[in-house]
């Protein structure tokens, strides 16, 4: 059921691109939002768009005929990453908004192209970090906001799953046409984006190593990257399709002169996990509760927060300036670093 009210403003929203994350977590987000309405859906694959349960969405199997919906003020774009540039400039094109899913492109030429067609149309981009919204990420940027860890100098993030060739029948996520890479290119922009956002800060450099481990496809089934930020607190990303989802895998941790803080199970699509801080003299460890209208999906918030920033006529918060330096850093520690072995 959807939270806007009879009067309230609400912003007309197209997703395009049916798949998991689009069906299962942004597609919800619309429905349940306060200010947006879910208008039309867009997919290639009939099949795909009759698995939605949206009643009232206009379902469409060619980008431009959603487009040329009036209805439509705003686009989701959920499809695989090399697809991004081209639906950005055609969806600018036409007037409409731009939420678009991580990484914002493959290579920052695209990046380029996208935000400039998005300033030429005036109109608004972001890239879809969504994890920079859960709730105990906001509430940690708060907290080294007001000083609580002290002086950090150490932020490490294990962002890591399963994922077999077989995942899905489709699995575009392995084909590096599609995709552009692995798991770096899939997991690590989460994490760059999120430390720069919780830090205040931004990356200097970044290193990257990459393997073929586990997995037989023909790109990276883990990495790790690490780098400075500009402030001196140094970074380190541990990524991967090639851990067994029975593990602990989605940490962040911060380590400050005077308090650590440690997140669990808050890296990902959905609400919920803990956050703790242990006290840099006493080592005794507190826990950061969060109320329920805190603890929401980070996509309902992520949603909510593009749609108040046009509605408002406000700008988004973050430039699509600083993501396409992050498309451009994340390609220099690809191919600054040492490459994976074949898999055996």
């Amino acid at each position: 059921m959807s939270g806007t009210k009879p009067g309230d403003p609400a912003l007309g929203w197209a997703v395009v691109g049916c798949g998991l994350v689009a069906r299962d977590y942004v597609i919800p987000a619309l429905q349940g939002a306060r200010n947006a309405r879910l208008v039309a859906l867009c997919d290639s694959d009939a099949e795909a768009l009759m698995r939605i349960q949206a009643d009232d969405a206009v379902r469409h199997t060619a980008l431009e005929a959603a487009l040329a919906d009036r209805n439509v003020e705003a686009v989701y774009i959920a499809t695989p990453n090399h697809l991004h540039a081209a639906m950005t400039e055609a969806c600018a094109a036409a007037g409409k908004h731009v939420l678009c899913e991580k990484p914002m492109a493959i290579t920052a030429q695209d990046g380029l192209r996208m935000m400039s067609a998005c300033q030429r149309a005036g109109v608004h981009y972001a890239t879809a970090f969504d994890q920079r919204h859960h709730a105990a990420h906001r509430k940690l940027r708060m907290l080294v906001k007001e000083g609580v860890l002290g002086t950090i100098t150490q932020a490490r993030i294990h962002y890591a799953c399963w994922l077999p060739a077989d995942w899905t029948p489709n699995n575009w996520r392995i084909d590096p046409e599609q995709a552009g890479g692995g798991a770096m290119i899939d997991l690590a922009p989460h994490g760059l984006d999120l430390l720069e956002v919780v830090l205040g800060d931004e990356w200097q450099s970044l290193l990257a190593m990459t393997q073929r481990r586990v997995h037989g496809y023909p790109v990276d089934d883990g990495a790790v990257l690490m780098g400075q930020f500009r402030g001196g607190t140094l970074g380190l990303l541990q990524v991967a399709y090639n851990c067994p989802d029975a593990y602990p895998r989605r940490t962040l941790e911060l380590i400050g002169t005077r308090a650590r803080a440690l997140a669990s199970k808050t890296m990902g699509q959905t609400p919920g996990g803990s956050l703790s801080l242990t006290d840099a003299k006493t080592g005794e460890e507190t826990w950061i509760h969060l109320s329920p209208d805190e603890d929401r999906s980070p996509f309902l918030n992520q949603v909510e927060a593009f749609s108040a920033c046009v509605l408002d006529g406000r700008p988004q918060p973050f430039a699509p300036e600083r993501d396409v330096r992050l498309v451009g850093l994340l390609s220099q520690a690809l191919h600054s670093g040492r490459a994976f072995p074949p898999c055996h």
